[in-house]
């Protein structure tokens, strides 16, 4: 019923359009919100969003950082795997060369010791040529003596002089020998 009294006092409000004392009254209220929001929130909200934006930049750079220390430390471990390869290869290169410089090494040595031993048996076996032809003088100027002394009846025993008889059929025998070989 307010509708119809309002409709016959002639006077059309127009309902999008608020009363004045309203719009004032809104502006006001809007006013003393909008400057308490920006006197106290505002700051916060502007401070909590710097500290995010330097957040996120500083974890950014510090991912850089990472990387770059990630990268950095990766062509190290790069490079120190290629030095211990390199390493290892001249290591084994000179395993190598020294086990062959020791394999010549004890074939001298047993080139030597072989060597050393047959000298030592030329050595032994002329000595004991030495000996046996000593002992064989010895014996056959004995027997050569004995049998001369027979033959001629008197005994031969002045040393010097059948020394010097043996001696001389010896050194004949043995030029016979030397003859009938050269001959052959």
């Amino acid at each position: 019923m307010s509708a119809l009294l309002t409709i016959a006092s002639g006077e059309l409000e127009n309902p999008l359009v608020p009363p004045i004392p309203e719009l004032v009254i809104g502006l006001l209220a809007f006013v003393i919100v909008f400057g308490f929001l920006a006197k106290k929130l505002l700051p916060n909200i502007n401070k909590v969003l710097e500290q995010r934006r330097e957040a996120i930049e500083g974890g950014m750079e510090k991912a850089d950082a990472a990387k770059t220390e990630a990268e950095s430390v990766l062509e190290q471990y790069k490079a120190q795997l290629a030095e211990a390869r390199h390493e290892a290869a001249r290591l084994r290169q000179e395993a190598t060369e020294q086990g062959v410089a020791i394999i010549q090494e004890m074939k001298a040595e047993g080139q030597r010791q072989r060597e050393e031993i047959i000298a030592a048996g030329h050595t032994q076996i002329e000595a004991d040529r030495k000996a046996a032809a000593g002992a064989l003088r010895r014996d056959v100027g004995k027997l050569a003596t004995d049998l001369a002394g027979k033959l001629v009846g008197e005994s031969l025993e002045d040393h010097a002089r059948q020394s010097r008889t043996i001696d001389r059929f010896l050194d004949e025998l043995e030029d016979g020998a030397e003859k009938a070989e050269a001959a052959r």
